[in-house]
């Protein structure tokens, strides 16, 4: 069993297994992940066959995020995830690292040193739409005012990874709260095998989150909308939670080392796999 660095394309087939074991990727969400961090996607190959995966994105020089952890059926309970794990995590040096990881899950985590800091919702289901005449599609000038709200959002910068994932693709979509100012919130949508899933969202109050995701109603008017929200962020569950929105699992918040800290407002996770 060999551990090494993932390629681009095997990423294609690595998020494959993840639409096979029912994570529901986005349709173009492999170009955005790689760029975010190329020297931090790594598998496990035996026979010069890939059987395990796993993600640790160096977003900054002080903060990573791990995601992505898979193992083909046929190789569980062999050690082969964990033996991947430990040699994945060695890429964050001394970085503080964050994961959304199922609950059942957590003591694992807790034993390679990852605390529990929170809980993120996934909320799927439907509201209604509108189109504010604030809401506008996200463009290039837009980018350095979008990276500096995220960073007062996150509490850290990701800069590699937000160029791609904000700037879009046919599949995937950023709209931008603009009063004549310049941007004060944006929020990110893209389709998936089954929806689509939106994130990120941050805006300074839910009356602005509201033109938001009622503009991605507008844009996404069939199947199911899926939105993965911070336990914390009591005002955009509630809301979710007024539209019927279903909560079909959450995930654990966890961190090894200081959790970052951002400012108040309104915010969902981008994806769970880059935090």
């Amino acid at each position: 069993m060999t551990n090494r660095n993932m390629t681009r394309s095997e990423l294609d087939t690595v998020l494959d297994w993840a639409a096979a074991e029912g994570w529901n990727p986005g349709l173009t969400d492999a170009d955005a992940f790689f760029a975010a961090d190329p020297d931090g996607f790594f598998v496990a190959e035996e026979d010069g066959q890939i059987v395990a995966a796993i993600s640790v994105v160096n977003h900054t020089a002080d903060f990573a995020f791990l995601g992505l952890y898979l193992c083909l059926p046929a190789y569980r309970g062999r050690g082969v995830g964990y033996g991947l794990w430990q040699h994945a995590l060695r890429h964050a040096g001394n970085r503080t690292v964050g994961l959304d990881g199922v609950p059942d899950q957590q003591n694992n985590y807790r034993k390679s040193g990852f605390e529990l800091a929170g809980q993120t919702l996934r909320h799927v289901g439907r509201f209604p739409g509108a189109m504010a005449p604030q809401v506008r599609a996200m463009n290039l000038t837009d980018l350095p005012a979008l990276q500096a709200l995220d960073l007062e959002v996150q509490g850290y910068a990701r800069s590699a990874f937000l160029r791609p994932w904000l700037t879009g693709t046919d599949s995937r979509k950023t709209l931008v709260w603009d009063d004549g100012t310049g941007p004060k919130a944006c929020i990110t949508w893209r389709a998936c095998s089954d929806g689509a899933k939106i994130g990120p969202l941050m805006a300074p109050d839910m009356a602005r989150a509201t033109d938001l995701l009622a503009a991605v109603a507008t844009a996404v008017p069939d199947g199911p909308l899926i939105i993965d929200v911070d336990r914390a962020q009591t005002e955009l569950s509630d809301w979710c939670a007024g539209h019927d929105m279903n909560v079909p699992f959450n995930t654990a918040r966890m961190y090894k080392g200081p959790a970052p800290t951002g400012t108040p407002g309104i915010s969902s996770v981008a994806t769970l796999e880059l935090g």
